[in-house]
Protein backbone atom coordinates (compact mmCIF):
# COMPACT_ATOMS: atom_id res chain seq x y z
CA UNK A 1 0.00 0.00 0.00
CA UNK A 2 0.92 3.27 -0.81
CA UNK A 3 2.34 5.55 1.84
CA UNK A 4 1.63 9.53 1.70
CA UNK A 5 3.51 12.82 3.84
CA UNK A 6 2.63 16.18 3.36
CA UNK A 7 4.09 19.21 5.13
CA UNK A 8 3.30 23.16 5.57
CA UNK A 9 5.06 25.12 8.00
CA UNK A 10 7.77 27.69 8.98
CA UNK A 11 9.69 26.09 11.12
CA UNK A 12 10.69 23.07 9.29
CA UNK A 13 13.04 22.35 5.84
CA UNK A 14 9.85 20.40 4.09
CA UNK A 15 12.54 17.83 2.84
CA UNK A 16 13.22 16.48 6.00
CA UNK A 17 10.31 15.86 7.01
CA UNK A 18 9.32 14.22 3.95
CA UNK A 19 12.18 11.95 3.57
CA UNK A 20 12.02 11.07 7.54
CA UNK A 21 7.92 10.74 7.05
CA UNK A 22 8.47 8.31 3.75
CA UNK A 23 11.27 6.48 6.29
CA UNK A 24 8.38 5.99 8.82
CA UNK A 25 5.64 4.41 6.51
CA UNK A 26 8.50 1.92 4.43
CA UNK A 27 6.56 -0.96 6.47
CA UNK A 28 3.99 -0.42 4.00
CA UNK A 29 6.00 -1.61 1.29
CA UNK A 30 7.16 0.16 -1.98
CA UNK A 31 9.15 -0.18 -5.28
CA UNK A 32 9.49 3.50 -5.81
CA UNK A 33 9.71 6.93 -3.59
CA UNK A 34 9.26 10.62 -4.71
CA UNK A 35 9.03 14.14 -3.61
CA UNK A 36 7.74 17.57 -5.13
CA UNK A 37 8.33 20.14 -3.06
CA UNK A 38 8.46 23.74 -3.20
CA UNK A 39 12.07 26.32 -2.87
CA UNK A 40 12.29 30.11 -4.09
CA UNK A 41 8.68 30.18 -5.23
CA UNK A 42 9.49 27.39 -7.76
CA UNK A 43 7.87 23.74 -7.84
CA UNK A 44 10.69 20.91 -7.81
CA UNK A 45 9.98 17.34 -8.34
CA UNK A 46 12.40 14.32 -7.83
CA UNK A 47 10.89 10.40 -8.17
CA UNK A 48 13.60 7.40 -8.12
CA UNK A 49 12.74 3.71 -8.43
CA UNK A 50 14.06 1.65 -6.16
CA UNK A 51 14.51 2.78 -2.27
CA UNK A 52 13.67 5.67 -0.42
CA UNK A 53 17.79 5.85 -0.25
CA UNK A 54 18.01 6.73 -3.99
CA UNK A 55 15.62 9.39 -3.67
CA UNK A 56 17.44 10.82 -0.36
CA UNK A 57 20.67 10.60 -1.82
CA UNK A 58 19.65 13.13 -4.44
CA UNK A 59 17.95 15.29 -2.57
CA UNK A 60 19.66 19.15 -1.64
CA UNK A 61 18.50 19.39 2.19
CA UNK A 62 20.80 22.80 2.56
CA UNK A 63 17.70 24.48 0.51
CA UNK A 64 14.69 26.34 2.15
CA UNK A 65 11.15 24.54 1.26
CA UNK A 66 8.44 25.08 3.74
CA UNK A 67 6.35 23.21 1.51
CA UNK A 68 6.23 19.54 0.10
CA UNK A 69 4.50 16.69 -0.43
CA UNK A 70 6.00 12.94 -0.51
CA UNK A 71 4.93 9.49 -1.91
CA UNK A 72 5.97 5.73 -1.73
CA UNK A 73 4.56 3.74 -4.38
CA UNK A 74 3.48 -0.29 -4.65
CA UNK A 75 2.58 -0.79 -8.10
CA UNK A 76 -1.04 -0.99 -9.65
CA UNK A 77 -1.06 0.66 -12.65
CA UNK A 78 2.25 0.86 -14.69
CA UNK A 79 5.11 -1.36 -14.16
CA UNK A 80 8.18 0.12 -11.15
CA UNK A 81 10.04 2.99 -12.94
CA UNK A 82 11.08 6.69 -12.18
CA UNK A 83 8.34 8.21 -14.81
CA UNK A 84 5.56 5.64 -12.86
CA UNK A 85 6.68 7.05 -9.36
CA UNK A 86 4.86 9.53 -7.92
CA UNK A 87 3.96 12.57 -7.56
CA UNK A 88 2.78 13.44 -11.21
CA UNK A 89 2.27 16.48 -12.51
CA UNK A 90 -0.12 17.96 -15.24
CA UNK A 91 -0.42 21.34 -16.08
CA UNK A 92 -0.16 23.59 -12.67
CA UNK A 93 -1.32 20.77 -10.95
CA UNK A 94 0.90 18.17 -8.96
CA UNK A 95 -0.41 15.41 -6.90
CA UNK A 96 0.43 12.29 -4.95
CA UNK A 97 -2.18 9.29 -4.62
CA UNK A 98 -2.81 6.46 -2.97
CA UNK A 99 -5.79 4.45 -3.70
CA UNK A 100 -7.30 3.18 -7.24
CA UNK A 101 -9.06 5.16 -9.65
CA UNK A 102 -11.45 2.30 -11.35
CA UNK A 103 -12.80 4.31 -13.89
CA UNK A 104 -9.45 5.97 -14.77
CA UNK A 105 -9.64 4.49 -18.54
CA UNK A 106 -12.64 5.81 -19.14
CA UNK A 107 -11.30 9.69 -18.12
CA UNK A 108 -8.36 8.96 -20.27
CA UNK A 109 -10.15 8.73 -23.30
CA UNK A 110 -11.84 11.78 -23.03
CA UNK A 111 -8.89 14.16 -21.76
CA UNK A 112 -6.77 12.53 -24.55
CA UNK A 113 -9.69 13.98 -26.83
CA UNK A 114 -9.39 17.22 -25.16
CA UNK A 115 -5.64 17.09 -25.99
CA UNK A 116 -3.80 16.39 -22.84
CA UNK A 117 -1.15 14.22 -23.06
CA UNK A 118 0.17 11.37 -20.95
CA UNK A 119 3.75 9.79 -20.37
CA UNK A 120 2.87 7.37 -17.86
CA UNK A 121 0.65 4.10 -16.88
CA UNK A 122 -1.10 5.39 -13.95
CA UNK A 123 -3.96 6.50 -12.83
CA UNK A 124 -2.76 8.72 -11.03
CA UNK A 125 -1.58 11.25 -13.62
CA UNK A 126 -5.12 10.46 -15.36
CA UNK A 127 -6.12 11.92 -11.65
CA UNK A 128 -3.67 14.77 -12.31
CA UNK A 129 -5.21 15.01 -15.43
CA UNK A 130 -8.78 15.84 -14.58
CA UNK A 131 -7.64 18.40 -11.78
CA UNK A 132 -6.00 20.52 -13.98
CA UNK A 133 -8.43 20.14 -17.11
CA UNK A 134 -11.31 21.24 -14.38
CA UNK A 135 -9.38 23.78 -12.47
CA UNK A 136 -8.53 25.70 -16.23
CA UNK A 137 -12.59 25.53 -16.41
CA UNK A 138 -13.17 26.89 -12.93
CA UNK A 139 -9.56 28.91 -11.68
CA UNK A 140 -10.99 27.53 -8.65
CA UNK A 141 -9.48 24.43 -6.25
CA UNK A 142 -12.26 24.12 -4.60
CA UNK A 143 -14.83 23.98 -7.37
CA UNK A 144 -12.53 21.76 -8.73
CA UNK A 145 -12.03 19.52 -5.91
CA UNK A 146 -15.82 19.01 -6.10
CA UNK A 147 -16.16 18.58 -9.44
CA UNK A 148 -13.21 15.93 -9.33
CA UNK A 149 -15.48 13.97 -6.49
CA UNK A 150 -18.32 14.24 -8.85
CA UNK A 151 -16.35 12.48 -11.80
CA UNK A 152 -14.50 9.72 -10.34
CA UNK A 153 -15.18 6.31 -9.01
CA UNK A 154 -12.73 4.35 -7.17
CA UNK A 155 -10.97 5.03 -3.46
CA UNK A 156 -7.88 7.48 -2.63
CA UNK A 157 -6.03 9.89 -0.86
CA UNK A 158 -4.76 12.79 -2.22
CA UNK A 159 -2.09 15.57 -1.62
CA UNK A 160 -2.23 18.14 -4.26
CA UNK A 161 -0.26 21.36 -4.96
CA UNK A 162 -1.46 24.14 -7.64
CA UNK A 163 1.09 26.12 -8.76
CA UNK A 164 -1.42 29.18 -8.73
CA UNK A 165 -0.81 29.06 -4.86
CA UNK A 166 2.42 27.79 -3.76
CA UNK A 167 1.84 28.09 0.06
CA UNK A 168 -1.02 25.50 0.33
CA UNK A 169 -1.54 21.81 0.33
CA UNK A 170 -4.96 20.56 -0.51
CA UNK A 171 -5.53 16.87 0.92
CA UNK A 172 -8.86 14.60 -0.29
CA UNK A 173 -10.05 11.79 0.74
CA UNK A 174 -12.31 9.07 -0.41
CA UNK A 175 -12.11 5.47 1.78
CA UNK A 176 -8.58 5.55 1.49
CA UNK A 177 -6.74 6.38 5.09
CA UNK A 178 -5.41 9.81 5.33
CA UNK A 179 -4.59 11.85 8.66
CA UNK A 180 -4.71 15.67 9.36
CA UNK A 181 -1.09 16.65 11.66
CA UNK A 182 -1.70 19.66 13.67
CA UNK A 183 1.70 21.33 15.14
CA UNK A 184 2.83 24.81 16.32
CA UNK A 185 3.05 26.75 13.08
CA UNK A 186 2.91 23.73 11.27
CA UNK A 187 0.02 21.69 9.21
CA UNK A 188 1.03 17.81 8.21
CA UNK A 189 -0.88 15.17 5.81
CA UNK A 190 0.01 11.79 6.47
CA UNK A 191 -1.27 7.71 5.22
CA UNK A 192 -0.88 6.90 8.71
CA UNK A 193 0.24 8.31 12.10
CA UNK A 194 4.09 7.11 12.58
CA UNK A 195 5.13 9.19 9.87
CA UNK A 196 4.11 12.82 12.08
CA UNK A 197 4.56 11.17 15.45
CA UNK A 198 7.94 12.68 15.14
CA UNK A 199 6.52 16.20 15.28
CA UNK A 200 3.05 15.88 16.86
CA UNK A 201 0.56 14.53 18.39
CA UNK A 202 -1.91 16.29 17.17
CA UNK A 203 -4.17 14.93 14.07
CA UNK A 204 -7.68 14.41 13.23
CA UNK A 205 -8.90 12.08 10.39
CA UNK A 206 -10.01 13.14 7.07
CA UNK A 207 -13.90 12.03 6.31
CA UNK A 208 -14.09 10.70 2.91
CA UNK A 209 -15.84 12.68 0.63
CA UNK A 210 -14.29 16.26 2.61
CA UNK A 211 -11.26 17.93 1.84
CA UNK A 212 -9.37 20.14 3.88
CA UNK A 213 -6.86 23.25 2.79
CA UNK A 214 -3.34 23.47 5.04
CA UNK A 215 -1.54 26.64 4.64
Amino acid sequence: MCGIVGYVGKNKNSLNVLIDGLERLEYRGYDSAGVAYVSNNELFIKKYEGRISNLKNNLDFNISSNIGIGHTRWATHGVPNDINSHPHKQGKITIVHNGIIENFEEIKKELINEGIKFISETDTEVAAGLISYLYNKTNDMNKTITLFEEKVRGAYALGIICEDDLNTIYAVRKDSPLIIGIGENDNYIASDVPAILKYTDKYVTLDSFRFYKLI
